[in-house]
């Protein structure tokens, strides 16, 4: 079993926010495409022949491509890899981009999966972040894809930011609900360097984001999804019973992955690669059949490491035992480092599985930098 991420890098306008690679511009869009064919091409050995499970196309925003430019790249996956005939295939899309025709064209496709990216259902906020759509399209995207009879559906939302009181963010989880959508990926306002946004609060047109805001959002949305039947199967993410994105599950179960596409991941295992983060310069590689891609061969640390901050993150949390496969007679050490967060009531053990209580997942990142190896 293994997966294949697929990294379009065009969008309509930057968002203050991101700090993912993309261009503005879709002039070279027909070259990199063919790239990414290429690049498809020449790594139909690196799963060794896996499975694929799941597709992800992600961003950037892949809404933007036509159907038949969609069906292009699948068809190259699935010319030099067995893919499983019932695949979960992501596609992440904006709303303004999701009008009938799109919708329509996308239905043609083997696509059976939409993450939509619309992070609040306030104009104003929306203009904050400088996206692309209108929270009126927000709305109607979700029912338009669902008319047409995709049900395989998540949505992002973000909260811990200025303007967004308490009763707003009840609101758009309210809207969630509301709209039957069964997966949620829900994300606190992260200040990236680099970025529009880092610059407008240092230049102070902006008031800097608030901890303790976010934090008690946070809990907010635990309730609310609790009440309402999802399963936080993972820090950020929510989903009705059963409804959990098969995808990116696997990247926390360290599942073996393939990333295509400029500036895009992969990992075998053993190994990570990643990509060069340039479309020019990734096109011109891939025209000589070249992958312009760095690696770097996992230590035991790594792996370790890597495990603790993934596993812990979700509601399969820690394999004690797993602990021991990776680096033998490590656990007892790990044990150890987790006293204090036993006492203090942030994490839990069943059997030999360690996993973060309520309290505890407000402290996730430093739980897993203080069990680091």
């Amino acid at each position: 079993m293994a997966g294949i991420y697929i990294h379009i890098p065009f969008c309509k306008q930057a968002c203050y926010y991101c700090d993912f690679h993309f261009s503005t511009s879709l002039k070279y869009k027909d070259e990199l495409l063919g790239a990414i064919q290429n690049e498809i091409r020449l790594q139909k050995d690196y799963l060794n022949g896996e499975t694929i499970e799941t597709i992800y196309f992600g961003g950037g925003t892949p809404s933007l491509l036509k159907g038949d430019e969609i069906n292009r790249l699948l068809d190259t996956v699935t010319q030099h890899n067995t893919v499983s005939s019932n695949a979960e295939i992501t596609l992440e899309a904006n709303p303004d981009d999701l009008d009938y025709e799109k919708v329509l064209a996308l239905r043609q496709t083997p696509v059976n999966r939409f993450s939509i990216g619309i992070q609040s259902f306030f104009d104003e906020d929306l203009f904050w972040m400088n996206r692309a759509h209108r929270a009126n399209e927000a709305e109607a995207s979700v029912k338009r894809v669902q008319d047409s009879g995709f049900e395989n559906i998540t949505i992002d939302l973000i909260y811990g930011y200025p303007l967004l009181t308490d009763n707003k963010w009840k609101h758009n989880l309210e809207q969630v609900f509301n709209l039957h959508i069964p997966h949620i990926s829900a994300y606190s306002m992260t200040v990236e360097p680099q970025t529009a946004l880092a610059s407008f609060i240092k230049k102070k047109v902006y008031a800097p984001m608030d901890e303790a805001q976010s934090s008690e959002q946070f809990l907010v949305m635990l309730n609310a999804m609790e009440a309402q039947g999802y399963e936080q199967y993972e820090i950020s993410n929510f989903c009705t019973p059963g409804n959990y994105s098969r995808h990116n599950s696997n990247y926390w179960k360290g599942v073996k992955y393939l990333g295509i596409g400029p500036s895009a991941h992969s990992f075998n295992g053993e190994a990570r690669q990643w990509n060069v983060a340039n479309n020019a310069k990734y096109t011109q590689a891939l025209s000589g059949n070249s992958i312009p891609a760095e690696r770097e061969e996992l230590t035991e640390q790594n792996r370790l490491n890597e495990y603790i901050m993934t596993s812990l993150r979700t509601m399969w949390g820690m394999d004690i035992d797993k602990i021991d496969s990776i680096s033998k007679g490590s656990s007892s050490e790990l044990i150890k480092a987790s006293e204090p967060f036993f006492e203090k009531g942030w994490i839990s053990q069943k059997d030999n599985i360690i996993t973060l209580t309520q309290e505890g997942k407000l402290y996730a990142d430093k739980i897993a930098s203080d069990l680091f190896f």
